[in-house]
């Protein structure tokens, strides 16, 4: 399976460089895989497709303030994004990284320095004199992702959330959910939708680009998940019911198909292993899925647009259909939705 086979060409225009005005001002294409067909509606109206028992599962993640700015010793600006804290030095994007030699120190806005190692796999080693987490509160901005080519203002920090975020560690946003409101849930909870959360820590692993021009060459990055107990139950016998699954994002479907033998195997609350209590499903997950993958877990999917060539653009081929994304996507571009991060949504059933 080809790279070339997922492009496709966007107008500059339509790449959202700012959420909408008002969280869940925004628009809502609905996709009917067994019809193959298409509806223009607005997020709201969402509330439409959902029925009573239907589970809607969520991903709380909440985004660390994960870009740095800082200057060298020659008055040049250097811009390092932590992508993973939990290594020692940190594993960073850095630029202009050509530029800079491995052992130079940078110094960051609020005075401190940090030492520049060698490369990895996506980016730098950065090594920090004090804990990464008390730094990047510290003086951290909004992890805003390369296409929106501004700096992150005040605004950002809390449209770049969802309003469910609650356990701490994402460098990029789940960001289906960011069209979600307090009331669109509380109206979805009065019609009888169940609401479960999941977490996985989105990291630029889900949007590193591929490379090679065959997709099954491509290796995903892992990305750290925990499922509470009580979260797996609320899963688990929506699944034994047969009722309805919807995730909200891909992050939150690739969580559920990690871990789809795990609900078959499911543990009963208050179990007792080795001594342990049970707790919930944690790991880590490189789950990479494209067309042909069979789905086990997830009955329908909200998304945004995702980018050309991206191992998102696979998934919802994958999930949807391949010519039918790219049939919604070209009505998409031609009626003017906005895309990616803080563009428009899309809603799979």
């Amino acid at each position: 399976m080809k790279l070339s086979e997922f492009d496709y060409n966007i107008p500059e225009e339509l790449i959202a460089k700012y959420p909408s005005e008002k969280r869940g001002d925004d628009r809502l294409l609905v996709l009917n895989k067994q019809r193959q067909t298409f509806e223009d509606k607005m997020f709201m109206d969402i509330l439409d497709y959902f029925k009573r028992g239907d589970l809607l599962v969520v991903n709380d993640t909440k985004v660390l303030p994960a870009r740095l700015f800082g200057t060298r010793k020659t008055g040049g600006k250097v811009e390092i994004f932590v992508i993973d804290r939990t290594k020692y030095p940190v594993e960073a994007l850095v630029k202009p990284s050509k530029k800079i030699k491995e052992g130079e120190v940078i110094v960051l806005e609020n005075g401190e320095e940090v030492i520049v190692h060698g490369r990895t796999d996506l980016g730098r080693f950065v090594e920090f004199k004090r804990p990464v987490n008390e730094v990047l509160e510290e003086c951290g901005h909004v992890p805003l992702p390369p296409y929106i080519d501004r700096p992150d203002e005040d605004n950002d920090k809390q449209r770049y959330q969802t309003v469910f975020a609650k356990n701490i560690g994402a460098t990029a946003s789940p960001t289906a959910s960011l069209h979600f409101t307090e009331d669109i849930l509380e109206k979805l909870q009065d019609k009888g939708v169940g609401i479960a959360y999941v977490t996985l820590h989105v990291s630029y692993g889900t949007f590193a680009p591929v490379k090679e021009d065959n997709i099954l060459d491509h290796h995903m990055h892992s990305e750290y998940y925990f499922i509470d107990k009580d979260q797996i139950k609320l899963i688990n016998n929506a699944r034994n019911e047969k009722r309805r699954i919807i995730a909200a994002g891909t992050t939150t479907l690739r969580v559920l198909e990690t871990l789809a033998d795990e609900f078959v195997n499911y543990v009963p609350q208050g179990f007792c292993y080795g001594g342990n209590l049970f707790q919930g499903f944690e790991g880590f997950t490189k789950l990479f899925i494209y067309p042909g993958y069979k789905f086990k877990m997830v009955d329908g999917l909200i998304t945004n647009f995702h980018l050309p060539k991206s191992t998102l653009l696979m998934l919802v081929s994958a999930f949807a259909g391949k010519e039918l994304i790219f049939d919604a996507y070209k009505y998409a571009i031609e009626n003017k939705f906005k895309f990616f991060s803080y563009g428009d949504a899309m809603l799979i059933i």
